[in-house]
Formats: C-alpha cells, sequence, structure tokens
C-alpha cells in the first residue's frame, strides 16, 4: 500500500530519452506494471489514514476518462457550453446541499491554495481598488494585515507571499484550549495593528483545520470581520462536505455571512484529484482583479450575458472538473454521500473510544468529524513516536501520518475512504499497540 522504492529507483529504470521510434501499448503498459505501480502509494486503499483521504470512485474515474476522450479546453462558453453551464448547475446542486445562501457563486478551481490565493486577491483588490493597474511597489501605501489562526494551512501563508503583501503582513491569531481561533485575540490583534497604522484587508476562518479538524467559530469571527470591514475566506476544504450530514450543520454556522468559502470535494466526496469549489458572495471582486479579454478571445456570446470561466482567475485555460463531480453527486445521491459521510465519522468516533479507554495511549483533541488525534500517555520523545509510525507504517498495511500540537508529536488517523470499514481501523489500532509494545 505504502511505496517501498527508494529515492532515484524509478529514474534509474527509464532510459535518459525519448525512443526514436514508437513503442506497442503492450510494452507500454509492462513497464507501467513493472516500473511504475511499485512507486504508487495507493490512496485509494482502505487503510489509507494519512493526510486527508482522497478517495477517487468509480463515477469520478469515469468521468475522469470521459473528460480525457473529450479533451475540452473551457476558457469561453463558446469552447465548451457544455463544461461552463454544467459547472454553474453542478456547484448549485453541492451548495443547496451544503446550506448556503444563493448569493453564494461557485468556480471550479484545482486546489485549495488556488481557491484562497484569489479569495485573498479579491480582498486585495477591495481594499486596495487600484492594485491592479498600479501594483504595490514604490508607493506610499500603509502595511497591510491578513489574520488566521495559528492552526490555519500553510497556503494562507503562501497567498500572501505571491500577491506581493509579504510574509510578515500575515498575523497568526491564538487558538483556545480545542485548537479554534480566539475572537478576543482576533479583535485585539485587529485593535493593534490599526494603532499602528496598519490596514487589516482579510481575516482567514478555518472550518477543519488540516492538524486536528478543529472548527474556528465562524459566528463570533463573521461580526467582526464586518464592523471591521475585512473580506472573510471560510477554510472548509476538508470538513464543509460533512455540512450536509443531519446534525452536522452547526459547523459553517456563520459561513453565510462570508465572502467566500472553499471546499474540496476531492478530499472528502469522493472525487478523484483534483478538485477544489470556491463559494464568493462577491465574484465581482475576483473577475476586477484577473478579467482580462484580448481582442482573439472576444465573443458576440459576451454580449447575451454568458459567464466565461477564464474571467475568474490567473488560469485561462480550464478542465472540464465539473463532469466527475456532476456524476459522482448523481451516483450517490445526496442520501448515500451522508450515509457515507456520517458512517466515517461514526469509525472515528468508535477509534476515540478505544484511544479513550487505552492505559498506553491519550487523546489530544476533540473529534469533530472523521480525524483521531492522540500520542503516548508517557510524556516519551519525538524519537519515540516516530520509532512506533516507522513501525507501523512498514507493515504495508496501513499508511499514517503525524502532526505537532502545543509543541508535542500527535498521531493522526484520517478516515474519508469509501471502502474502510470497522475491521480497517481496527487492525490499525492494533498494529499502533503492538508497535508501541503494549
Amino acid at each position: 500500500m505504502l511505496s517501498r522504492v527508494r529515492p532515484g529507483e524509478i529514474r534509474d529504470q527509464l532510459p535518459r530519452s525519448a525512443p526514436e521510434r514508437g513503442e506497442s501499448y503492450d510494452a507500454i503498459l509492462a513497464d507501467f506494471e513493472r516500473v511504475i505501480l511499485p512507486g504508487i502509494t495507493h490512496w485509494n486503499h482502505p487503510g489509507f489514514f494519512a493526510y486527508f483521504a482522497i478517495s477517487g470512485s468509480e463515477p469520478g474515474v469515469l468521468a475522469e476518462f470521459l473528460s480525457a476522450a473529450l479533451n475540452v479546453q473551457a476558457m469561453l462558453w463558446r469552447t465548451s457550453p457544455a463544461a461552463t453551464e454544467l459547472e454553474e448547475v453542478t456547484l448549485s446542486w453541492l451548495r443547496q446541499l451544503l446550506g448556503l445562501p444563493d448569493d453564494f457563486e461557485g468556480v471550479i478551481y484545482d486546489t485549495a491554495s488556488i481557491s484562497t490565493l484569489h479569495a485573498l486577491a479579491a480582498a486585495r483588490e477591495r481594499a486596495l481598488p487600484d492594485v491592479r493597474v498600479a501594483g504595490l511597489v514604490g508607493r506610499e501605501l500603509p502595511r497591510v494585515r491578513v489574520y488566521c489562526s495559528e492552526h490555519a494551512h500553510s497556503s494562507v501563508d503562501k497567498a500572501v507571499i505571491l500577491l506581493g503583501l509579504g510574509h510578515d503582513a500575515l498575523r497568526r491569531i491564538s487558538a483556545d484550549g480545542v485548537f479554534a481561533m480566539r475572537p478576543d485575540a482576533l479583535e485585539r490583534a485587529i485593535a493593534e495593528d490599526r494603532a499602528a497604522g496598519m490596514l487589516p484587508i482579510a481575516v482567514v476562518a478555518t472550518v477543519g483545520t488540516t492538524s486536528s479538524t478543529s472548527v474556528d467559530p465562524v459566528d463570533a469571527i463573521a461580526p467582526i470581520a464586518a464592523a471591521e470591514q475585512l473580506w472573510l475566506h471560510v477554510d472548509a476544504a476538508y470538513a464543509g462536505v460533512a455540512a450536509m450530514v443531519p446534525g452536522c450543520e452547526w459547523m459553517l454556522r456563520g459561513a453565510d455571512r462570508a465572502d467566500s468559502i472553499v471546499v474540496n470535494p476531492h478530499k472528502w466526496l469522493f472525487t478523484p484529484f483534483d478538485l477544489s469549489v470556491l463559494y464568493c458572495r462577491r465574484m465581482d471582486a475576483i473577475r476586477r482583479a484577473f478579467s482580462l479579454t484580448p481582442e482573439y478571445l472576444r465573443t458576440s456570446e459576451a454580449e447575451a450575458g454568458v459567464r466565461n470561466l477564464m474571467d475568474t482567475g490567473i488560469q485561462l485555460g480550464r478542465r472540464f472538473r465539473a463532469l466527475k463531480l456532476w456524476m459522482v453527486l448523481r451516483h450517490f445521491g445526496a442520501e448515500g454521500l451522508r450515509t457515507h459521510l456520517a458512517e466515517h465519522m461514526r469509525l472515528a468516533r468508535v477509534l476515540a473510544t478505544w484511544i479513550d479507554d487505552s492505559d498506553r495511549f491519550e487523546r489530544v483533541a476533540p473529534v469533530p468529524f472523521s480525524v483521531v488525534c492522540f500520542r503516548l500517555r508517557a510524556d516519551e520523545s519525538d524519537e519515540a513516536h516516530q520509532r512506533i509510525l516507522d513501525r507501523v507504517n512498514a507493515s504495508g498495511e496501513i499508511f499514517l501520518s503525524h502532526t505537532k500540537l502545543d509543541g508535542r508529536f500527535v498521531f493522526r488517523i484520517a478516515i474519508g475512504n469509501l471502502h474502510t470499514t470497522e475491521t480497517h481501523v481496527a487492525r490499525a489500532w492494533a498494529l499502533l499497540n503492538e508497535a508501541a509494545g503494549v
């Protein structure tokens, strides 16, 4: 399940240059099995518990095949009306399932990093309306500030760097005992920065952080952002889809007041990588930041009010990604998706109970979704935890990853594959206990 190849092993088995004459499919596929497959870590395996599981379901795989065969480039409505309009319809379906208001317009990008980049570009556009023309360099502008939790994803860091705001523009806000952003600390930071002559422009709240899947209190952060006229972006890349499960609606409470929200169906909605959805109540700001139409891309349909996907981001070419999400939603149906998500959360709660009853391990974070964080009860070193992790992964049966919370090494088990059952979770737990000498 976890690839066992050594660094350079794949490269060393391949020729240094392309063949002069074409080769048969038989030869190519033979090398695929002999050389390539041994270097694959199988994210679709039911024992894959690392990071966030990406489970590519059959309808999604079929859609990828059809999309590749069609070879669609959906930059303009004209270049693929079906890709443009299916994206609009499919994202409307998903928006309704998540309980978001109708005024959120959706667009598909590849990953949450790009979705967050576009959201913060829109925030910059709103705060500095002439930045597109005049830029940031050589002007007397106040230092800009963006806020996020100390547990927010590194994509926020990369966005402020790439947007020319500088890494120092990002201020991370302290979290509470369950790793969620403290609204009082956010308010205090904004007041301090304004007093220092800075220009706060945006705050990023996270629903389901990468390390612990903690949930920032969006309903408390939203009024602060509104009062301070800050763009509110909600990173719900992993956990956002859980809002469709009865009893989990609380997780997006207050998100209806956000300016933008990112949800990644390729993380926990059985859609093959890659597909990230950005919902935005102010898509006009994104279009102001990125829309640019040279003469050779002008079409008569623009006058009829059609939407061209190229206007909603830095990327000109657009793949037919909506097809796979559309087929996934149709194949499983809302009921089927809810059932699978609820079962993953149940399995996580079962594992949490085993950990809580253990004399060797202790849980270190709440389990609101399908990720469980835990460590050895004894205050043992990071090296001791790493040895256990390496032993478990060396079994080849499962794959785990780790993080750090409060500076301490923490095991993570992320449950999210379609075919993962309680048997797989129990085997992971048994391997951990064996490796720990229990």
